[in-house]
């Protein structure tokens, strides 16, 4: 699962970069669900009765201020409700699954964006890059009821799959980018990175039980706080109030950071996705649905089994969960 990738922001809906808004209110909602186990690109074709479900529901609110000269400033404020149904946690692989549940507010992003062209009606294309901060205001250690067995539960973080922050103070770093060929017919771009200096956040990998040796030796008994990326390409196509949209989306999680050191658990690899939405559009309100279908997946070596990998002598790689498709769908106010 990719945290903090919302890409809410990156549904740019206005005609251009100019508009005669000072405020704008976007209200997005983000399903996705993970249920099939890939190595490399191989899926591992779990039976369905040993799949990890993991569903994620995200309530991204962002509160836009443009100001003079190409300039605007970003509030966004995350609320999710995510679950996990597994076995591996609780009483093992192979034992009777359980659910494992989080709710409230994610980590909260502050940032501001200047177009390289100053804004106008009759402009073609424009540029704009974006510098903010991540704050850890979701809780990364949440925690559920973990089963031993029918009668013994215990309380204990939950997989990181479902927690709602990651526990690092974030930059974050935007391009975005659009150009009319006509009328009608234009390119988007957008660009999301997010640096986590942090390396790990001191939660627990095992849960309710003790790490085994390897794992400490490798840190992969801690999770890892990654960087974590988001690339969108396409077209719209614009029928007056309504508008189609076509393209690619690829996002995911670097084997290693930009900053900092790359201890603690991670699953690295990424999802490609093709991305059509449509759009409708009034004078003061527009409502969008896209609906990214992954193509193509991939799951990396991340640095702890490339560590075990060595101290063994035998090639390791976690599984990572995967899904078909997830769901943005939204409603944007022009105040």
């Amino acid at each position: 699962m990719v945290h903090n990738i919302s890409g809410f922001g990156q549904y740019n809906l206005t005609d251009n970069a100019f508009s005669t808004s000072d405020w704008q209110l976007n209200i997005n909602n983000r399903y996705f669900k993970a249920f099939r186990d890939f190595k490399g690109a191989d899926d591992q074709k779990t039976p369905a009765q040993d799949e990890s479900i993991v569903r994620s529901f995200t309530t991204d609110i962002t509160l836009s201020r443009l100001l003079k000269n190409g300039w605007s400033m970003d509030l966004s404020i995350p609320f999710a409700s995510n679950s996990r149904f597994a076995d591996k946690e609780h009483g093992g692989p192979g034992t009777e699954r359980h659910t494992t549940h989080t709710f409230g507010l994610g980590d909260i992003r502050f940032t501001v964006y200047k177009w390289l062209l100053n804004p106008s009606v009759s402009q073609k294309g424009n540029v704009q890059l974006g510098l903010g901060i991540k704050l850890p205001t979701g809780d990364y250690k949440y925690q559920d009821y973990f089963y031993k067995n029918d009668t013994t539960k215990i309380l204990a973080p939950v997989n990181a799959s479902i927690a709602l922050g990651d526990g690092g103070t974030g930059i974050i770093t935007e391009l975005n980018t659009f150009y009319f060929f006509k009328s009608t017919i234009s390119f988007y771009g957008n660009f999301y990175y997010l640096i986590n200096p942090r390396d790990q956040n001191g939660v627990s990998t095992s849960t309710w039980r003790a790490p085994a040796s390897l794992d400490i030796m490798t840190t992969a008994d801690v999770y890892s706080i990654p960087d974590v990326y988001s690339l969108r390409a396409g077209f719209n196509f614009d029928f007056k109030k309504f508008a189609l949209s076509a393209g690619l989306r690829d996002e995911g999680v670097p084997v290693h950071d930009l900053i900092g050191n790359n201890h603690g658990l991670r699953r690295p690899g990424h999802n490609l996705s093709f991305e059509p939405g449509i759009i409708y559009k009034m004078k003061k309100i527009s409502m969008y649905v896209y609906v990214p279908a992954i193509i193509s997946r991939r799951i990396k070596q991340n640095p702890t089994d490339a560590l075990a990998t060595e101290i063994t002598g035998v090639y390791r790689i976690g599984a990572g969960g995967s899904g078909d498709y997830s769901v943005f769908a939204g409603i944007l106010f022009k105040l």
